[in-house]
C-alpha cells in the first residue's frame, strides 16, 4: 500500500508552494511594474521544488549539499519578489503574507538540512 504524502514530504510541499505561487501570480493585474516582478518571482518559486529534486537525484554528497544550497538561495531570493510584489500590488497582501510565511519555513528547513551537513562533516 502505497503511503499517502504529508506535510513533510518536501518533494511535494515545494512543488505545491511553486503551484501556489502560479496560481497567486495569475490574478495579478499585470502592467509595467507587475509584469517582471511576477515573471521573477514564478522563476524563483518554482526553482526551489526543482532544485530539490535535482539534490534527491545527487550524484555525490557533495552534490546534494550544493544543490540544497541553491534551494535555500531560491527561498530568499522568492522572498525578496514577494515583498516587491506587496509593495506594488497592497491589494493582494494577505496571499502574499501566507506565500511568504511557506517560503520562510521552506528557507529554515533548508538552512536546517545545510547546517546538519555541514555539522557532519567536522573532525570529531
Amino acid at each position: 500500500m502505497k503511503q499517502k504524502a504529508n506535510k513533510y514530504d518536501l518533494e511535494e510541499r515545494t512543488a505545491k508552494f511553486g503551484e501556489d505561487v502560479i496560481s497567486f501570480c495569475r490574478k495579478v493585474k499585470l502592467d509595467s511594474v507587475t509584469n517582471p516582478l511576477v515573471n521573477q518571482l514564478i522563476r524563483s518559486a518554482t526553482s526551489v521544488g526543482a532544485n530539490y529534486m535535482e539534490a534527491n537525484g545527487a550524484s555525490s554528497k557533495s552534490d546534494f549539499r550544493n544543490k540544497i544550497f541553491i534551494c535555500k538561495k531560491e527561498a530568499q531570493e522568492t522572498k525578496h519578489w514577494l515583498r516587491m510584489l506587496a509593495k506594488a500590488t497592497p491589494s493582494a497582501i494577505v496571499d502574499i503574507r501566507k506565500l511568504w510565511k511557506e517560503c520562510q519555513e521552506l528557507t529554515m528547513i533548508f538552512q536546517k538540512i545545510t547546517s546538519s551537513l555541514k555539522s557532519q562533516n567536522k573532525p570529531i
